[in-house]
């Protein structure tokens, strides 16, 4: 791995270290405090807006399909990324076999995620009434998602010229250095194919773009509700309730 960085120039390893050693603790502090601040601070915010009355049709396939897609790459990329290889090898499971199933499973819910994002996409943009009621952050952020979905089904076809699963160990050994405040992580990655890079960056700019958006409801869930104390808002049907309270002393004639 030394050797192989010892062929960049210095500015060529300055900047991956900045982007891939540096970066990614910067975007996770935002990602965290961001989130709880937010939270503390704006409540009302955290959630999405409505539409379901425009393209109901559209909306709901959309979002099926996108969340569906959304949920298994985010998985996919946890499990896959952050599991140690000596889980992988302790139950039999080779680098080739992890990289062909990443690459088949990765590709579908990449392409029906990118369907969903599409559609929902579409549903803003080309909805005068959608579009007059979203704001820039909404479509903004879909936009995003929708190119970090194309960077990541642009990958497939490189991968496939590694199907040894090297490639793939790399990044691994960068994410698990990552959290393992390793000082070296980001030499892993230093001779990746630039498609690669370019989605690593985007990911993990999404994570400084997360607690600003409506990202944020990806957090919430309402497990509150379970232990609630119900409650009830009663208005007064008395007529003369507003009457007495003209009369009292002191008040407006």
């Amino acid at each position: 791995m030394y050797g192989e960085v010892a062929e960049h120039s210095n500015l060529a390893i300055w900047f991956n270290q900045a982007v891939f050693g540096y970066y990614p603790y910067i975007a996770l502090a935002v990602l965290v405090l961001g989130s709880i601040i937010r939270f503390d601070r704006e409540p009302y915010t955290w959630k999405t807006g409505s539409s379901q009355l425009l393209r109901r049709k559209q909306l709901v396939v959309g979002s099926i399909l996108f969340h569906l897609g959304i949920l298994a790459i985010f998985v996919g990329h946890l499990v896959g990324l952050l599991t140690p290889m000596a889980v992988f090898d302790f139950f039999g499971i080779g680098h080739s076999a992890k990289q062909i199933l990443a690459i088949v499973a990765g590709g579908v819910a990449g392409v029906v995620c990118l369907i969903g994002g599409l559609m929902l996409l579409h549903r803003r943009l080309f909805d005068p009434r959608i579009r007059a009621t979203s704001s820039f952050g909404d479509t903004g952020i879909l936009i995003v998602l929708m190119v970090q979905l194309c960077l990541g089904l642009a990958t497939i076809p490189l991968s496939m010229g590694h199907l040894d699963g090297s490639e793939m160990v790399k990044f691994m050994n960068w994410a698990q250095g990552i959290f393992a405040f390793r000082p070296d992580a980001a030499s892993y990655v230093i001779d990746v194919h630039p498609i690669f890079k370019a989605h690593l960056l985007l990911g993990l700019t999404i994570f400084v773009l997360f607690p600003f958006t409506r990202l944020v409801h990806m957090l919430s869930a309402p497990v509150w509700y379970l232990n609630r104390r119900g409650w009830q808002l009663v208005r007064s049907r008395r007529p003369d309730l507003g009457t007495r309270r003209a009369g009292k002393p002191g008040a407006a004639e």
